[in-house]
């Protein structure tokens, strides 16, 4: 058996374990519904006669080393459903299940032991002794309801934590507090870079330091496009329902959009009280119907087709940093990692099929360079036609193979994951993996190529050859959403970003108030090269204004007094360092600073 396969049989038998130990501690009027394995554990839903705290996690867990130790034999029986309904007759949830399962299911129970039995597919230990050397800890517990159903039974759901042995358990509480730790929800807190309020939801208010950030990302984005030929557009944020329609996306995506109804206004006659005026009615006029754009393919399509194009002009690449919107489901809202307001560094770019090789292979060499600056390695997965596609067989196919040969060569056959049928309505995709800081992958970049849209919009260029053909597009975006790009980047460097990407780079600490005037010269002297410097010329402790830098992690902190304004210098507390660096020439930190600036330098200097 393959070792994820034992590791789901070890955590599917503790959930067991769990439910025994939680029957024999509250009684048998315990109501036990479904306990499945999850990532990291796994997981039972009870109806108990109280509810559980903090403080009987050790009498849950102690009780369940105690069963583990009477080393019993788990035993499966495949029984009829006549008599899974009379076994469980008083267990309401059990009962339901049985009751929903199609009529030539093979229903199996399991037991441990003599007293305990649940009803379950399996498989399972032999023995409770394998279960040994297990490692399990409570995570906490939480609220559920029934089969997910907010009008149905509340249940208590206690997680656990379960790994085959101590060490891994230990590492992997290990790496939850790091992951705590980086939180970029807590992190954009204490940075002041950003909130969520309940009045926007899935809408970050982006606050001023969190801005700065955010314009430099799109300042290096649109850099890197400069210098690839790109050219950038703007286009209205909400569209007639016609335009979603052409595309597909009123078919394929209506649930995710945002959608404004257009309204006619009319007078009620019969309605109307004598001596008064009728009052206006409303009613919902479809043809005046509009929606926030989820996508910026649409516009791009309208903005190309404006005039007719000879293939000289191929590829147009139409860059845009457009806000969209996408209606998401709140549960599924994360910190900036979902949201329902967001900004890609999007492009579609129009070619000829001879040109689709070059230009793809160009934006993966963008895709090197942005990832290789944030010290982010990734890995490339390929996505193929899904069931819902849109347009015909051939020029999926044709699409696919193009695709699949760039990454044969650029990546080696094989040396890249295949995802059949995950690609978007329009058109099969490369999805860039990124990894992060504590190993965990995130999609940020694809490239996607699309024989549809083209099709649907009746877009066309004049060959060489005189004759109109349809161009190719390529939908491409690096960093992806730059919500979810910042929030990574968040937590991938603790919020101790680059320099050439921190709000503010330096920070200038006078030590009395006599010494303001030197320290609005640093400054200035700092601004003028392009660095961005806060200072603090208020009456305050020095102390306490370096801790309040610190704070926000400037790299640099300046202190000066009458020494430095002497000597034209300052002393630098350099960021992850406890110590002062006196006597630093002016020019010669401010040189620094430009060039860590032109370079975007990842490493931050603690010797100038």
């Amino acid at each position: 058996m393959e070792k994820e396969e034992v590791l789901k049989v070890y955590r599917h038998s503790l959930a067991h374990i769990l439910a025994k130990a939680v029957i024999e501690l509250y009684g048998k009027e315990v109501q036990y519904a479904i306990g499945p394995e999850i990532e990291d554990g796994c997981y039972y839903d009870f109806v108990l006669p109280r509810t559980v705290t903090e403080e009987d996690f050790q009498t849950i867990e102690d009780k369940m080393h105690e069963i583990i130790k009477r080393r019993e034999d788990w035993t499966r029986k495949v029984i009829s459903r006549d008599e899974a309904l009379e076994l469980f007759k008083d267990q309401k949830f059990k009962h339901e299940l049985i009751v929903d399962l199609p009529a030539d299911e093979t229903i199996s129970i399991y037991y441990t032991g003599d007293d305990y039995v649940d009803l379950c597919r399996g498989p399972h230990v032999d023995n409770s002794q394998e279960l040994f050397s297990a490692a399990f800890k409570i995570k906490n517990v939480s609220g559920a309801y029934w089969r997910g159903d907010e009008k149905r039974d509340q249940l208590q759901r206690i997680y656990l934590f379960a790994f085959p042995s101590k060490d891994e358990l230990k590492a992997h509480l290990a790496w939850l507090k790091e992951a705590q730790e980086r939180d970029h929800k807590k992190i954009g807190t204490a940075l002041d870079l950003f909130m969520f309020r309940e009045t926007a939801p899935g809408m970050a208010y982006w606050l001023p330091r969190g801005w700065i950030l955010y314009q430099e990302l799109m300042k290096y984005s649109r850099e890197i496009q400069g210098k690839h030929g790109y050219t950038e557009i703007s286009a209205p944020l909400i569209n007639n329902k016609k335009l979603w329609l052409i595309s597909g996306h009123w078919a394929h995506y209506q649930n995710n959009m945002f959608i404004v109804p257009g309204i006619t206004k009319g007078v009620n006659a019969t309605d109307a009280v004598q001596g008064e005026e009728a009052p206006e009615q409303y009613s919902v006029d479809a043809e005046d119907t509009m929606a926030a754009k989820p996508m910026n393919c649409p516009n791009a399509m309208m903005s190309y087709k404006r005039t007719m194009h000879s293939y000289k002009e191929l590829p147009i690449r139409y860059s845009e940093y457009d806000v969209l919107h996408r209606k998401e489901k709140s549960g599924q809202m994360n910190g900036l990692f979902r949201v329902q307001e967001f900004r890609q560094d999007d492009d579609h770019t129009f070619v000829t099929p001879e040109q689709i090789k070059d230009e793809i292979k160009d934006v993966i060499a963008i895709a090197d360079e942005i990832y290789k600056t944030f010290g982010i390695t990734y890995r490339a997965e390929f996505s193929t036609r899904p069931d819902d596609f849109m347009g015909d067989i051939e020029s999926w196919n044709a699409a696919e193979a193009s695709l699949k040969a760039i990454l044969d060569e650029k990546y080696g056959d094989g040396n890249y994951e295949i995802n059949e049928g995950d690609g978007a309505f329009y058109g099969p995709k490369i999805d860039l993996q990124i990894k992060d800081a504590l190993g965990r992958e995130w999609q940020c970049g694809t490239v996607q190529l699309d024989f549809q849209l083209p099709h649907n919009f009746e877009l066309t260029y004049v060959d060489k050859d005189g004759v109109q053909k349809m161009p190719i597009v390529i939908h491409r975006a690096i960093f992806g959403s730059f919500e979810r790009f910042i929030g990574i980047i968040t937590e991938h460097f603790k919020g101790a970003f680059p320099f050439w990407l921190n709000p503010y780079q330096v920070a200038v600490v006078p030590i009395r108030p006599e010494h303001n005037e030197y320290a609005q010269k640093v400054a200035a002297e700092l601004t003028k090269a392009g660095v961005r410097v806060e200072s603090d010329l208020t009456d305050v402790n020095m102390r306490d204004k370096i801790k309040r830098f610190k704070q926000m992690k400037d790299p640099y902190i300046l202190v000066v007094g009458d020494k430095e304004a002497a000597e034209n210098t300052v002393s630098v507390n350099v960021r992850g360092s406890n110590k002062q660096l006196q006597g630093v020439a002016l020019d010669k930190f401010v040189e620094l600073c430009a060039k860590l600036n032109a370079e975007r330098t990842l490493e931050l200097p603690q010797e100038i």
